[in-house]
């Protein structure tokens, strides 16, 4: 038995004594982000919204086993936005369309949701009517034409079902019932709302593909409603997709019970929270790249080295040598060895201490 064969589904319920506590502790913290993102220039503002819009269409997708390219998420983003950024580079149709998602959902929040929106969010999600290898109807409600929609598992013949939607023929009636819900209904504070959309949303499962990212989706447009702004400064699916297995379980637990989701609400505040205090150290590395530039904007800097340094500052993996600089820079080793010692030369780089089987440098400032 399905939490959508109980008798008063969609009428949830939770603990709202049990859950007081660390909603406002949640709301207190999301209130204090954004003040604080307030007291930053446009500049900085643009700059955060653009790595946390990135962050989360990337983990979202990355939940689904899916990988999309940093560069090209960047790069759409920040041509939707307007943003003048260096390094833009060609981005495929179906980074281009998941990017158009997000960036209604969240800059057009406070918009009507309806069917024709959820149509071409998916279409946009789909945009060659492929789903790995298989065919699907983009932009249409699913219709079990190969058999129930179900969550499986396991190796072929083996399978594990985790959870089978309602059939097809209640879907129409049912996202009548969500979308009036989602429009209209605001006795719920916005970030339970948020959750129990999601919730909601995944278990009615309307589409043959793409339910999961759009169901992330709608969370941020309410949770861009709470913060009343389009400006996003947290990811939360960041924050699923590190604990992507307890948000599988817990799911799966919910759909298998009954109407109190009390847990499930629980469990995302949580997440909300520690996406917020994720946030935070993100806020902080672009505050202190912004001061960087600031401090050697008279510097001469080539396009090379802007990059690298970009990366440096980010989440660069591993150690940086010549071999590596010329790889990310496209260049030749003399190139790379001219560009580096340039930048010490300048103050900017300095040989790493670690030492090892080759030579790595560091920026000076975060030399220890």
């Amino acid at each position: 038995m399905y939490i959508y064969n109980h008798p008063n589904w969609p009428i949830f319920e939770w603990n709202s004594e049990q859950l007081l506590p660390l909603l406002s502790f949640v709301r207190n913290r999301q209130g204090k982000l954004i003040g604080k993102m307030g007291t930053l220039g446009f500049e900085l503002r643009n700059e955060a919204n653009l790595e946390i819009l990135t962050q989360e269409i990337i983990k979202s997708t990355e939940i689904e086993g899916e990988i999309l390219d940093r560069e090209q998420v960047r790069s759409s983003i920040a041509k939707r936005l307007g943003l003048d950024i260096s390094g833009l580079v060609y981005v495929e149709r179906n980074v281009d369309g998941i990017v158009d998602l997000m960036v209604d959902a969240t800059r057009n929040f406070d918009k009507e949701l309806n069917k024709e929106r959820l149509f071409s969010w998916h279409s946009a999600l789909l945009p060659t009517g492929k789903s790995g290898m298989y065919t699907i109807t983009a932009g249409q409600w699913r219709n079990d034409s190969t058999g129930p929609m179900q969550v499986v598992s396991g190796a072929l013949g083996k399978e594990k079902v985790h959870f089978q939607a309602p059939p097809a023929p209640l879907i129409e009636n049912e996202m009548r019932i969500f979308l009036d819900w989602f429009n209209l209904e605001q006795q719920s504070d916005w970030v339970l709302k948020a959750a129990i959309a999601h919730l909601w949303f995944v278990t009615i499962h309307p589409f043959e593909d793409g339910n999961g990212r759009i169901a992330r989706a709608l969370s941020d447009m309410l949770l861009a409603r709470s913060d009343e702004q389009s400006y996003r400064f947290y990811s939360m699916s960041t924050q699923i997709r590190k604990e992507r297995n307890s948000y599988y379980n817990l799911l799966e637990k919910t759909q298998k019970g009954n109407l109190d989701i009390t847990q499930w609400l629980e469990w995302f505040l949580k997440s909300l929270m520690n996406a917020i205090d994720h946030s935070e150290n993100i806020l902080e590395k672009i505050i202190n790249k912004h001061d960087f530039w600031v401090k050697n904007a008279g510097i001469n800097i080539n396009n090379r080295q802007r990059k690298i340094l970009n990366m440096l500052m980010d989440d660069f993996k591993g150690v940086l040598n010549t071999t590596k600089w010329a790889k990310i820079g496209n260049c030749s080793q003399d190139t790379a060895l001219r560009d580096i010692q340039d930048l010490i030369e300048k103050g900017i780089l300095i040989k790493s201490e670690q030492g090892g089987r080759s030579t790595n440098y560091i920026l000076k400032s975060l030399e220890i």
